[in-house]
């Protein structure tokens, strides 16, 4: 096969020579010819045609001398663009002058001969004829592909998708063009054009229609048969592609997109980089800016323990902090199959971090001491808990335990060993509790506040809504009871909930330590809560289906300890601002100092006997929390 391919590389290159040698003589024959007018009888009579034969190899042999140092047999003219149009129109200036100069001071020195005969005007004629020749050979596969493309001369049996483009800007244009350069291997064939600027209603993209704004989705769809929408608005905000997502969801086509710009490795946008449009693309928000080098400040170079880090926001909390050049990095999580995926994950893609990942529960103290005693982490992220509403409820003993004992185990070993930084990791769900979960997030968020008024460690806790993706999260249960056929179940038609990407909530989490002075509670502005109802409609739209009609939506009721709406601030809190404008502050209330280790112990007795009255001793806590 190897053989094969560098047979066919040597036979390409001989065949372009070829092309060239025919090109470079022909031209200079013709640039003598159009300097004498096309006049035959001086043109066979004149001493220029006689002195251009004479040294048509020397002319030859430097042309594709320079032609191999400008690389021009090594670039793929299949994909060439603008910069290779230049690279050509350089080596054939340097080219023809090159032959000129040559032939005119060097050459007959060399070869005892007088001043060689060519009219002064000959290089620049024989440079336009040249590049202009060679244009034409290096581009003529770009220029047949753009004829059939642009002029409709298509594959009688053409099976690729009728496309709708949504958005005529750069990427559009950059995405229309790849597609269009690689008709064997795409399977979409644009054929209309959507976008919001009036300015461009009525123009033409590479003799594509553009039909005018989002508005007309719908009757373009139908007037051109559309069987597939691309979205090319990668700067666009999430907001306005929301906007142009709903609008397309309207209609029964596959729905694609290119990534936002902040996910491209680069301002280039291909059809190799397009994706099916995910419920992320309806919820996300515009990603929050972090600052990059006050996260290096406290990650690189020291060693970072992740607790609970097999899962979800763990996991992705090790990957930008694995990026981030820590001394090492301690994985510890009572899972060891979310733990072992993660650390074959991570060694693959950076061999050369020096990772740790350790098997335990935070409830086991002497097992959280015997970690920081040996490592002595510099930073401590504290994901590990149990989150699943419904079935704390039914353990809430076991979620106290948990929960609120793990964290303190963990919190007072990093005060022991003299942890710099310990983030927190709680939920929305703390505030105005009416779930075991949620009242025992508030409790932790309590002891972080109690140990960040006794300690050198700075303690602070983040709280957010619900991450979409993550294990527990609705969406996945979703896509399940979709891909099974229906019916999808939504607890109230009316319940709503704040959501964000997992490496939003990880971002703000990385910036909460950057941030930490002790005893913060991060608070990010969510913005619009969603309505599940319309979330569970979106995605049965996005899989294809028709909601109430494929597949049928059931109301089952709310579930014990849920309520129709969270929120993320209690009101006695307040906010205070962050250099970042998407994080806030809010302060905790007064904690009473000196009755707080000796109520907790009692507590701690309490769920250790299992106590039924776990719940009405927690409330003693947490005054707000309703069961």
């Amino acid at each position: 096969m190897r053989k094969n391919k560098s047979g066919m590389s040597v036979l390409r290159v001989l065949l372009l020579a070829l092309g060239d040698i025919i090109i470079i003589n022909a031209t200079n024959i013709l640039a003598v010819l159009v300097r004498l007018e096309f006049n035959l009888v001086n043109f066979q009579e004149s001493p220029y045609l006689q002195n251009i034969l004479y040294y048509a190899v020397f002319n030859t042999v430097i042309s594709l001398l320079i032609f191999r140092f400008f690389n021009i047999y090594k670039i793929l003219w299949k994909y060439a663009g603008i910069t290779e149009a230049f690279i050509l129109i350089g080596a054939c200036a340097l080219s023809t002058s090159l032959q000129y100069i040559v032939m005119q001071t060097v050459l007959p020195k060399i070869l005892g001969n007088n001043e060689i005969a060519l009219p002064r005007s000959y290089p620049i004629i024989a440079f336009l004829l040249l590049a202009l020749a060679e244009g034409v050979f290096r581009f003529s596969y770009r220029l047949r592909e753009m004829a059939r493309t642009s002029y409709g001369i298509r594959p009688k049996a053409d099976s690729r998708a009728r496309t709708m483009l949504v958005g005529a800007g750069k990427a559009g244009s950059l995405l229309l063009r790849d597609l269009a350069n690689n008709p064997s291997t795409s399977h979409n064939n644009v054929v209309c054009i959507i976008d919001d600027d009036k300015s461009k209603a009525g123009r033409y993209l590479n003799n594509i229609p553009i039909i005018g704004g989002k508005e007309k989705i719908r009757e373009a769809v139908e007037k051109y048969d559309v069987e597939e929408i691309i979205i090319a608005l990668p700067s666009a905000s999430a907001q306005e592609r929301r906007a142009v997502i709903d609008a397309c969801s309207e209609v029964d086509c596959r729905l694609r997109t290119v990534p936002a710009l902040y996910q491209l490795a680069s301002g280039d946008v291909s059809a190799a980089q397009l994706r099916d449009v995910k419920i992320d693309d309806l919820l996300g928000r515009d990603s929050v800016n972090v600052n990059v080098e006050q996260i290096m400040g406290y990650v690189s170079g020291k060693t970072v323990l992740v607790t609970g880090g097999g899962g979800s926001i763990g996991s992705e909390l090790c990957r930008q902090i694995a990026r981030h050049s820590p001394k090492q990095l301690i994985v510890f999580d009572i899972y060891e199959n979310n733990a072992y995926a993660l650390q074959q994950e991570l060694l693959s893609e950076l061999p050369e971090l020096d990772l740790e990942v350790l098997i335990g529960s935070v409830r086991d103290k002497d097992r959280v001491n015997m970690i920081f005693e040996k490592y002595h982490p510099d930073v401590v992220y504290h994901a590990a808990a149990h989150k699943h509403v419904p079935l704390m409820e039914e353990s809430p003993n076991e979620a106290v335990k948990n929960n609120v004992f793990g964290t303190r185990n963990v919190v007072d070993a990093a005060d022991r060993y003299g942890s710099s930084v310990f983030v927190f990791i709680s939920t929305d769900k703390a505030v105005n509790p009416t779930n075991i979960m949620g009242a025992t997030k508030r409790l932790c968020e309590m002891v972080v506040e109690y140990y960040s008024r006794i300690s050198e460690t700075k303690f602070v806790a983040v709280r957010f809504g619900n991450v979409l993706g993550s294990n527990g999260s609705v969406i996945p249960l979703f896509r399940r009871q979709i891909e099974a056929g229906g019916p999808v179940t939504v607890t109230h038609k009316d319940i709503i909930r704040y959501f964000m990407t997992i490496p939003e909530a990880v971002s703000l989490v990385l910036q909460a330590g950057a941030y930490a002075e002790g005893g913060e509670i991060f608070v990010l502005d969510m913005g619009k809560p969603v309505r599940i109802d319309d979330l569970a409609r979106k995605m049965i739209k996005l899989s294809g289906y028709e909601p109430d009609k494929d597949i049928k939506i059931v109301y089952t009721g709310l579930r014990p300890g849920e309520k129709l709406y969270e929120e993320l601030l209690m009101s006695e809190e307040g906010l205070k601002k962050t250099p970042n404008n998407l994080i806030f502050i809010g302060k905790l209330t007064d904690i009473d100092m000196d009755s707080f280790p000796a109520r907790l112990d009692m507590l701690y007795q309490a769920c250790e006997r299992n106590s039924p009255e776990i719940k009405e001793l927690m409330k003693e806590f947490v005054p707000t929390y309703k069961f």
